[in-house]
């Protein structure tokens, strides 16, 4: 088991080490911004699968707080002069009022159980959305606003980096989260909600603590992409934005992290080579359907993820391996 932790985290630092010095050997602008995706994505996509991978917890609103950190973020660049020290003033208020508002959620919906919270939190989702477009003063609707940032973040490389080293920071902090006592009665919900109560936890104060932890990362994340796109509109509270972070924890594996990772990567990758193609060929102009097909091959192939299936793999070649020892041993 240790000697597995070992190679994970070699293979982890390589891959950090690769992507740090990719933009000073290869320079192509097209790669850097759609790996800044990547980044960001994976970063929405490991918070909710601390949700779902760890706490056992089906959410259909995620998308609101990846909201709430975009418009924090956006509205307060164009109101205020786009400084470093103003950015992280947005950045604190982006933290606060993603963890004010997921605890006074969690407290009011984590009561409920399976279907019935996850469609109170798309209910959630909803009213952003509609709050969004009537507050047109504050939000400018559904034409959305863009906004200036600092010069730090104007040239993509340097924005590249910060993305890539808050990704690696996220990565780190919920390893560790995890795999603390806290992380362990959490996970221990997820296996049987009923078993660690009548233990002796508060079951819904660990998923409070979870949700907000969750929300306060996905604000992060949603805050970088306001950032990207240096414009923002109604659409990061729509329900598509929460369906990404659910495919991607789901075709890299729930509950693992890095299948979050290796699952942004992948759906940013065939979005963008599936929009490039149909600017080629017509029968790619539907792009979705192919989307949907290779959703569909992947959990049909992957039912535990690219990241699981790698693992059961493993677990049959060690078993091989201890059989065949045995049966030597024997002979």
């Amino acid at each position: 088991m240790l000697r597995r932790k070992n190679q994970s985290r070699v293979i982890y630092l390589i891959a950090t080490l690769i992507l740090l010095i990719l933009p000073f050997i290869y320079d192509s602008r097209t790669l850097l911004i759609l790996l800044t995706q990547v980044f960001i994505f994976s970063i929405f996509a490991m918070s909710y699968d601390l949700l779902l991978g760890f706490t056992g917890i089906v959410s259909f609103g995620h998308a609101m707080f990846f909201g709430i950190g975009a418009y924090t973020m956006g509205i307060f660049m164009k109101r205020f002069e786009p400084t470093l020290a103003n950015l992280f003033l947005a950045l604190l208020l982006v933290i606060l009022f993603t963890a004010v508002i997921s605890f006074f959620i969690g407290l009011l919906t984590l009561r409920l159980k399976s279907h019935f919270y996850a469609m109170l939190t798309l209910a959630f989702a909803g009213l952003f959305l509609v709050l969004a477009e009537k507050w047109r003063t504050m939000t400018y609707g559904n034409d959305g606003f863009t906004f200036r940032v600092p010069e730090l973040l104007r040239d993509r490389t340097d924005f590249y980096l910060i993305c890539l080293v808050l990704l690696v920071m996220v990565f780190v902090f919920l390893r560790r989260l995890i795999n603390s006592p806290l992380g362990r009665v959490i996970q221990a919900i997820r296996e049987n909600e009923q078993r660690t109560e009548s233990l002796g936890y508060s079951v819904l104060h660990y998923k409070i603590i979870s949700s907000v932890v969750s929300g306060v990362i996905a604000g992060i994340a949603g805050m970088l992409y306001a950032i990207s796109l240096r414009f923002v509109n109604t659409s990061v509270f729509s329900i598509d934005i929460t369906l990404d972070a659910l495919l991607m924890s789901i075709i890299g594996g729930v509950g693992t992290l890095i299948g979050a990772v290796i699952g942004a990567g992948l759906i940013e990758f065939a979005h963008h080579w599936l929009t490039a193609m149909a600017k080629i060929h017509w029968i790619f102009e539907r792009w979705i359907i192919f989307f949907g097909i290779i959703y569909i091959l992947a959990v049909m192939f992957f039912p535990q993820g690219i990241v699981g299936a790698l693992k059961s793999l493993k677990v049959k070649k060690s078993k091989k391996q201890v059989v065949k020892t045995e049966k030597n041993a024997a002979g």
